[in-house]
């Protein structure tokens, strides 16, 4: 309970595996709603369908008997709108409230389901229920076009849709809230960070007491403070951490063996944080987090059929598709024949927005030897 007026009806889901059926989430997954009472009632979005039924069963005991007025669409994601049938089923006079593209979405993800009473808002709109206004702001490509957030001044609450999200249920560890806020930032809403700073822009202006995004902790306090003093750092694809990620992808060993001896010299240089990465098999979505934390990035890579080793390929497909960008770039390519590997790196580099490629570009034939260090230092001393 957030207040007297605003409470929690969101549902946990421990069970889920993986989140958009990519994201490993070994702490599964949370998916916030809340109802405010007030002289009219307002449900703030609803669940993924995994947890109707919790959900349905949380809200009528949160309203004491009442009926909602309207339920707020923040975001038409299913993992918040999936649950918008079984609502409409249930409490069929409240009015559905979002904005005009998310009514369009609402008949395309429910084909044959009348989602009756609706009401489209814009920026700048608001709501009364009574003791309680519901201020709308448009958040478009924060991750989605048809994204509202909604302000209620008289609780000082921001009620954020997906942005300052996190992966985990509800009451994972509060002080690891920016590891796997900035995992799930950088994979999601990393292509949108003009959008973010945009919104960003916006929510300073208000007298914000608790941010409510749709996933994760509320955020107060020092938290609050700290979490958007980092959006604002990754918003701007400022670096947040000094230091260099060294990705690798080695088909036998040895491209990994060159990518632990550059880690071990950049540590001897005193490089800051430096995180050895095996694209291969690690989390690829922390290794995308971390180069986007750090903005300095090794790629030691394997010559494959012409090309590079495709896991170190869909690692940059992944990073172009964020648009990773303000960036420096060292090159490694190892190869037995025709090394290719650097070649097919930088092309998948250059398109990328601000990104510096140093010299040298360091070519290994088949196995690291003693006659190789001297490219591997004066790599280290770009990079550094």
């Amino acid at each position: 309970m957030l207040s007297t007026s605003i409470r929690y009806i969101g549902c946990d889901d421990a069970d889920l595996d993986l989140f958009e059926s990519q994201y490993v989430t070994p702490e599964g997954m949370c998916y916030n709603s809340y109802v405010i009472l007030d002289q009219q009632v307002a449900v703030m979005d609803s669940v993924d369908p995994r947890k109707t039924e919790q959900w349905l069963q949380q809200l009528d005991k949160a309203l004491e008997g009442r009926e909602p007025d309207y339920l707020i669409v923040q975001h038409m994601e299913p993992d918040h709108s999936g649950s918008l049938a079984a609502f409409r089923k249930a409490y069929p006079n409240a009015t559905i409230v979002a904005s005009a593209k998310a009514l369009q979405f609402m008949a395309q993800f429910n084909p044959g389901t009348d989602m009756g009473k609706t009401q489209a808002v814009k920026e700048g709109d608001t709501l009364s229920l009574g003791a309680h206004t519901l201020q709308f702001f448009t958040a478009p490509m924060v991750h989605w076009p048809e994204v509202v957030m909604t302000y209620c001044p008289e609780e000082k609450v921001f009620f954020s849709a997906d942005a300052f999200g996190k992966f985990g249920v509800k009451a994972a560890d509060p002080d690891d809230w920016a590891c796997e806020a900035r995992r799930y930032f950088f994979n999601i809403c990393g292509k949108y960070t003009a959008p973010v700073s945009a919104v960003m822009k916006k929510a300073t202006t208000l007298d914000i007491a608790t941010i409510c995004p749709l996933h994760g902790p509320e955020l107060e306090g020092e938290e609050l403070a700290e979490a958007i003093r980092l959006y604002s750092t990754w918003s701007n694809n400022e670096v947040e951490t000094k230091g260099v990620l060294v990705a690798h992808a080695s088909i036998h060993g040895n491209t990994a063996r060159v990518a632990e001896k550059l880690g071990e010299m950049l540590e001897a240089r005193g490089a800051g944080k430096v995180a050895v990465a095996d694209l291969c098999r690690e989390d690829m979505a922390e290794v995308i987090e971390d180069a986007f934390r750090m903005r300095k990035v090794i790629l030691c890579g394997a010559t494959y059929d012409g090309d590079v080793f495709p896991p170190m390929h869909q690692f940059l497909w992944k990073l172009q598709l964020k648009a990773f960008q303000n960036a420096t770039v060292g090159l490694v390519e190892n190869g037995t024949w025709a090394p290719m590997a650097a070649k097919a790196m930088r092309a998948l580099i250059e398109p990328m927005k601000n990104v510096t490629i140093v010299e040298p570009v360091v070519s290994i034939k088949s196995a690291l030897k003693d006659d190789d260090l001297p490219q591997l230092e004066a790599l280290v001393n770009a990079m550094i």
